[in-house]
């Protein structure tokens, strides 16, 4: 209340309130601090469709990129989800985002199956990502 009786004497005298709001109110007197951006964790450099040392390009999104035996992470993940989603491709085959000799196997019988081309066999690249995700959720 006394708050009030100040700033009320305050304007009565001819002097202006404060143009900035008093700190009590939940106004911050110094700018925020800017949020850093995570780290994205790069794939082993000097394989094919991998950062070399020095690129200074974009991390890729998981999921996205060439995608092949030894391989490992959400990208792969992904791939066995939709895998099992086609009839007799990976049948009872592990969700556990490896690419390894049962999910390499499996993106071949796909690609065979639906006359994919431009990958490598059992390669997961662009043109078999496209066909899969067209038939999949």
């Amino acid at each position: 209340m006394s708050g009030l009786i100040a700033a009320s004497w305050l304007l009565g005298n001819g002097h202006s309130a404060p143009a900035v709001p008093p700190a009590s109110l939940g106004q911050p007197d110094l700018p925020l601090p800017e949020t850093p951006t995570p780290a994205v964790p790069s794939p082993p450099s000097g394989q094919p469709g991998r950062p070399t040392p020095g690129d200074t390009s974009l991390p890729e999104i998981p999921g996205t990129g060439v995608l092949r035996h030894g391989d490992s992470g959400h990208g792969v993940y992904e791939l066995q989800v939709r895998l099992l989603q086609i009839p007799h491709a990976y049948p009872g085959g592990a969700i556990d985002g490896r690419f390894g000799t049962e999910v390499q196997q499996a993106v071949a019988r796909f690609q065979e199956r639906y006359g994919i081309r431009g990958d490598e066999t059992g390669v997961y690249g662009d043109n078999t990502r496209h066909a899969l995700m067209l038939r999949t959720k």
